[in-house]
């Protein structure tokens, strides 16, 4: 019986690890940026009548070698200005991002910035 139990119990645990994994942000390369200016915004009205809004942002990006790359990269909401963040990057394309404080920033990226 108490094999049962702990077999039942790895099994659950294993399952809530892989459910809560955020495939967006595994195995991405970092880039880093500092929030500028909204370069788009998108409205979108929904059946029920809400307008859903998308900001995007064109801007520089810095690798953790200070190497940069121009991205593209769209929020939910509009974020705040002079803010870092860490994009989550796959084939040049944003998955994901994460604010960031200056000091999380690698040097010769933060330099740049």
């Amino acid at each position: 019986m108490k094999k049962i139990i702990g077999f039942t119990l790895a099994f659950v645990l294993v399952a809530v690890g892989v459910i809560n994994i955020d495939w967006n942000r595994l195995g991405k390369e970092n880039v880093y940026v500092q929030v500028g200016e909204v370069t788009n915004v998108e409205e979108t009205t929904l059946d029920s009548g809400e307008v859903v809004r998308r900001y995007t942002y064109e801007t520089k990006a810095y690798t953790k070698d200070g190497e940069p790359q121009n991205v593209t990269f769209s929020a939910a909401k509009v974020l705040r200005q002079g803010a870092f963040l860490m994009l989550y990057m796959k084939d040049d394309a944003v998955t994901s991002y994460d604010e960031v404080g200056a000091s999380d920033v690698p040097e010769a990226a933060r330099e740049k910035l």
